[in-house]
């Protein structure tokens, strides 16, 4: 007798006999769902349609509006791109093809050899992708052995996933394959090419971007109006990350291996120095500069670049002055609240941008002010005798996620501001074609903060995560571009030295959480990295913002 399995799904009970695909079933729904379900979540366990039943379970369907659902789709739209460049140019014609980093719904690739690279070409190898989605082509998934899967992507010289591998625990591997093409990828795919239909190869700088659709309207492309500021600075830092030797995981991993990491620390801290530096010199050389506005999104490093970054302004001959835009929430009975009725302390409408303004009105025309501090446990604003006076060549360093924002500071004159935006802008990849998301980076650096200050455990912190990328969407991304300079306080080391204080953590999330899969998802990720101690990371270093044991943390 056929064994029956019982399968949940949105409170449903189905019955299926074993050995039914994952696809099957996601088929038999498909209806009660605006786009082409790719993912399903069984259990807490994120499973590709190809896997088969074999228990009973409850499924959650994943659509491209779903994060891993989305995740999914971008990694196999790019496996599709690789395959169809590759088949339209010829292997022995191209040497390198690397997916650099996300920009504005679309990601920036590089690509490298004998061939002219045109909107002529990419056009070509967008009809054959469209061609190869038309006919809906298996994408095949092969578990081999590690030494196996490092001969092979040798021999079809994809050196940086040999090198990759090498560092690997595991005996076994899985790769994937597209009629001729094979690759390896950190994460899921869907079954087949059918599922890809919506992208677009366009020409960009020195590049080209593979457009993605938008998760809201999975047929539409998302709108490209990329940052050409945060442009410039990704593509910068990837240079100098260049410069170092330090292209992926895999040189990163080779450098502590042969003992080198110390010099790439101190090497990568000297260049962030001198950014700072830069940065200090151009804001006392210009005339008229009373504010220097600091905003981005969490996680960014904001409270070490400021004290870095007034240090510098001293050895330029200012007397800078810090301020934190907290000490002007209102208090907390006027604060306002979400949709959902919490607390929405991100919106600008928590801020008492009028006294902010009155304050700094005052301070720019010579006038004394007692400036606030915000009592977080009583949720009041209190004075406690911080009288300031600002002389000639006094500036104040205000750091806030509404700082880049006009209406904020409206009373203040464009002139006497030089506005800063910083994020983590990782350029470090896992390989050629696997890319790091600056989200995950700082995501790191939130988990491990959250835990050593405020006592949060990952979970907590994964939970809040989208809320805070949704406040950031509203509240800062859209004025990066009025920033003045763009700074990137990603560090090339730093996810080796986060991890041993991350893994734990991520360890500790039950299986049964809803958060589970995103852990798995940043603990394989982070098995990638072999650890480096946090001993010869200096007190002065941005990262220790987020493991402890900051210099600034005594000032």
């Amino acid at each position: 007798m056929e064994q029956m399995y019982f399968v949940t799904i949105g409170g449903v009970r189905y019955s299926y006999p074993a050995g039914t695909t994952f696809r099957k079933i996601a088929e038999d729904v498909q209806a009660q769902y605006a786009s082409d379900i790719l993912l399903v979540e069984r259990d807490g366990k994120l499973c590709e349609l190809c896997k088969t039943l074999d228990r009973d379970c409850t499924l959650k369907m994943l659509t491209i509006q779903d994060k891993p659902g989305m995740q999914t789709y971008e990694r196999s739209a790019i496996f599709l791109m690789l395959k169809s460049f590759y088949d339209i140019v010829g292997k022995e014609h191209i040497a390198r093809i690397s997916v650099e980093y996300s920009l504005s719904h679309a990601l920036f690739i590089l690509a490298s050899g004998d061939f002219r690279l045109d909107q002529a070409l990419l056009d070509q190898v967008e009809r054959h992708m469209k061609d190869l989605s038309s006919q809906a082509i298996r994408i095949q998934k092969h578990s081999v052995s590690t030494d196996d899967a490092i001969a092979l992507f040798q021999k079809r010289k994809f050196y940086d996933k040999a090198k990759l591998l090498s560092f690997r625990m595991s005996s076994r591997v899985n790769y994937y394959e597209l009629e001729d093409f094979s690759d390896y990828f950190y994460g899921y795919m869907v079954p087949d090419t059918g599922y890809i239909k919506c992208f677009k190869l366009e020409l960009f700088d020195c590049g080209f971007v593979l457009r993605l659709p938008d998760p809201s309207a999975p047929t539409q492309l998302a709108p490209f109006q990329p940052s050409l500021k945060v442009f410039r600075a990704l593509y910068n830092s990837d240079q100098r990350s260049k410069s170092l030797n330090i292209s992926n995981v895999a040189d990163l991993n080779d450098t502590i291996c042969r003992g080198e990491s110390a010099p790439l620390i101190l090497a990568a801290e000297a260049l962030m120095e001198k950014r700072i530096g830069d940065i200090a010199e151009t804001i006392a050389n210009r005339q008229g500069t009373r504010f220097v506005m600091i905003a981005g999104p969490s996680s960014s490093g904001k409270t070490t670049f400021s004290h870095r970054l007034s240090t510098q302004l001293t050895a330029c001959g200012l007397h800078p002055h810090t301020i934190s835009t907290d000490n002007y929430f209102k208090n907390r009975s006027e604060t306002p609240r979400d949709k959902d009725g919490q607390f929405d302390f991100e919106s600008l409408g928590a801020m008492d941008v009028e006294q902010f303004n009155r304050d700094m009105y005052q301070l720019l025309n010579g006038e004394t002010v007692e400036l606030p501090q915000f009592n977080f446990k009583k949720g009041i604003r209190e004075y406690n005798g911080n009288i300031l006076t600002l002389g000639p060549q006094d500036v104040l360093v205000i750091e806030g996620i509404h700082c880049l924002n006009d209406a904020f500071s409206y009373s203040l004159p464009r002139e006497s501001k030089f506005k800063i935006y910083i994020s983590c802008l990782t350029v470090l990849n896992v390989d050629d074609h696997n890319r790091i998301p600056t989200n995950d980076a700082r995501l790191l650096r939130r988990i491990a903060r959250d835990a050593r200050t405020r006592g949060y455990s990952a979970e907590a912190t994964i939970r809040i995560w989208p809320s805070v990328r949704r406040g950031e969407e509203k509240n800062i991304f859209p004025y990066q571009d009025s920033a003045d300079i763009i700074f990137n306080s990603a560090l090339l080391y730093e996810t080796a030295v986060l991890k041993p204080y991350v893994e734990p953590l991520l360890f500790n999330i039950p299986k049964e959480r809803p958060e589970y899969a995103e852990a798995k998802r940043l603990l394989k990720f982070l098995s990638y990295f072999l650890t480096y101690p946090a001993d010869m990371v200096p007190q002065t270093s941005l990262i220790r913002e987020f493991i402890g044991g900051s210099l600034f943390d005594e000032t």
